[in-house]
Order: C-alpha cells, then structure tokens, then sequence
C-alpha cells in the first residue's frame, strides 16, 4: 500500500474505507440498514418526525420515527407523510402501553427497521424477525448487552451516560462502554452517548464499534420537529450546561434552566422519588421540546451539545461528519 501524502499505510486504510463501506466493520451495519454511511439519527422524543427521517434517508444514513413522544394516531400521521420507498426506520420505548399498537401500525406502513429501548428485547424481537424486520436495541451495559443478544436482535446500540434525554442507571461513559460492550457480543455495535463530529465517530471506530447513533446534533437541525426555542438553547450550551436529573426516577439528562435547576434543588433537599415524580408532572418534555417553554419545560439533550455553534440541515450535516471525520483519521498520529 502507498504512502499517501506522508500518511502512514493505517491511516491511509481506515481514511479510504471505512466511510466508503469497503471495512468489514462498518459494512455490517451499512449492509443491515441498506445506507450509505454508518450513521443514525436516534429516535428522539417530540424532534425525530417523518421530516427528520426522511431527510437523513436522502443522507444516506439511517434515521428514525421517534415513536416514544407519539400517541397511535400521530404516529399514524408521520408514516403517511414518509414518500413511498423511503428507507426509514423508528425507534420504540417498550415500556410504554401503546407499543404493540406502534410497531402493528409501523409494520402496517412498510417499516422494516425497528430500534427498541426501555424494556426487554425478548418481548417483541421474535416476532419482528418472523415478520422480516431487522432489529437493534438499545443498552448502556455489557450485562445487558449480552442479554440483547441473546434475545436474537441483529446490532445493540450501546448508549453512554453523555446521551441526552433517558440514560441507564449504571452511568457508565461511552469511552469506557463501547470496548467492553464490543468484547461481550459478536453481534454489531453502535456507539451512541457524546458523539457530535467526525471526530467522536473515528474515536468510535477506535473502540471496536460498527457504527454510530446521533441524537443532539441531528435535534439542532433545520428538520428536526424541535421547538425553534429549543433548538436555540441548544446551540447556546456551554459544556457544563447539562445535568443528569431524576436519578431516582427515571435518570435523564436536561439543559440546566429554570425547572432543572428547581429539581436540582429539591434533589439536594432530599425530596423522595414522589415528590420528584409531582414535580415532574405530566407533558414537561413536550412542553418545553415542541412548545418552546425554555423555562418551566423539560429539554433533553446530551452533554455535546456544547460542541454545536449553528443549526444547519441534515444534508449539510452528514457532510460536514464525512470530511471531518476523514480530517480526524488523517491527522492522528504514526506512532505512540
């Protein structure tokens, strides 16, 4: 192999293939998803609609119907809005009771990608698979990761505690996650949790992972079903501008304005996870996400949002990731 402008013959491999899906690693991911580029746009709750989706597809990469915000008849709403032939896919808590009613419609509407989260893969992979569906869920433990596989998905998207929105208990970081989760199953992995540039995809290479899942850059997009008020807050964050709140609920991770800063308060009083829960009420994410009360509303998002200066449109997006991702693998280093 040629040494190509003064690269060394490793750098010059990873730069000309993986992006390009001729590296085995990430061609199991682009062949699973029939994209172009390992990447997906996560599901998120009240931002990840059928215009988000749809223009990730004409990305190239794979984005998904955040079904976790959606009663079955907007749900229903998004799939009637994807053209014909559009290759999306959608994201389903399972913890919620309207879950075999979305994956029956999603089915209904010629979705063949599922990503689950929020309860067990055993309870619908199965099933999905008998119906030809490829499936991937969501984990922030090796532990549990092991158990994805077991129930028979085809990729785990390991999620490190920088994510935004919902997290995992165990708080560990996607640095720490991603290898351990690579050595615990032989089934493809995506990195997901503090990735926001081509930078934080080759450190997910790096760790053995086949792909990568995005949710905080693709939410400060021109097509994201974000609040323009919120998508503003986002590229207003600072690096110290998220919290991991409600540990003793359901642990999620906000912008720090006026109702975090009420739950922190009442997390450092020693409030019980009732009165956490009365606080939190009900609809304070769609409130502040789709409403745009960047005061007393709930706005999820993950700790790289710091590294986001301008919202942009998708396609500028996944471009952007492309070459700076070849920029990254081109500047490391030819030696320890």
């Amino acid at each position: 192999m040629h040494n190509l402008g003064g690269r060394s013959p490793f750098r010059a491999y990873i730069l000309s293939n993986i992006m390009n899906n001729t590296n085995n690693t990430t061609q199991s991911i682009t062949k699973l998803f029939d994209i172009k580029y390992p990447i997906i746009c996560g599901g998120m709750i009240w931002v990840s609609g059928h215009k988000l989706a749809t223009a990730c597809a004409h990305a190239g990469i794979m984005g998904l119907i955040g079904a976790g915000s959606m009663k079955p008849e907007l749900l229903k709403q998004h799939l009637e809005k994807i053209p014909a032939g559009t290759n999306v896919g959608i994201n389903i808590p399972l913890l919620y009771p309207d879950s075999q009613q979305q994956i029956e419609l999603a089915l209904k509407y010629g979705i063949r990608i599922f990503f689950t989260s929020a309860g067990s893969p055993k309870k619908y992979t199965s099933w999905l698979k008998e119906q030809g569906c490829t499936v991937a869920h969501v984990t922030s433990s090796p532990k549990l990761a092991a158990k994805c596989q077991a129930a028979g998905v085809d990729a785990i998207v390991a999620e490190g505690v920088e994510a935004g929105g919902h997290n995992g208990r165990d708080e560990i970081t996607t640095m720490a996650l991603i290898p351990q989760v690579v050595d615990a199953v032989d089934i493809p992995v995506i990195a997901a949790g503090g990735i926001g540039d081509g930078r934080g995809i080759a450190a997910a290479f790096a760790l053995g992972a086949s792909g990568v899942q995005m949710g905080t850059r693709f939410a400060a997009s021109v097509e994201s079903s974000a609040h323009p008020n919120f998508k503003q807050e986002i590229v207003k964050t600072q690096s110290d501008s998220t919290y991991l709140a409600l540990k003793t609920v359901t642990p999620v991770r906000l912008i720090k304005n006026q109702f975090a800063t009420e739950i922190i308060a009442l997390e450092q009083q020693g409030a019980t996870s009732d009165q956490l829960a009365e606080k939190l009420g009900k609809g304070r994410a769609r409130l502040g996400m789709l409403e745009g009360d960047i005061t007393k509303g709930e706005l999820e998002i993950g700790q790289i949002s710091g590294l986001i200066k301008e919202l942009s449109p998708v396609e500028q997006i996944v471009s952007n990731l492309v070459s700076e991702y070849q920029s990254a693998v081109a500047t490391l280093p030819k030696v320890l």
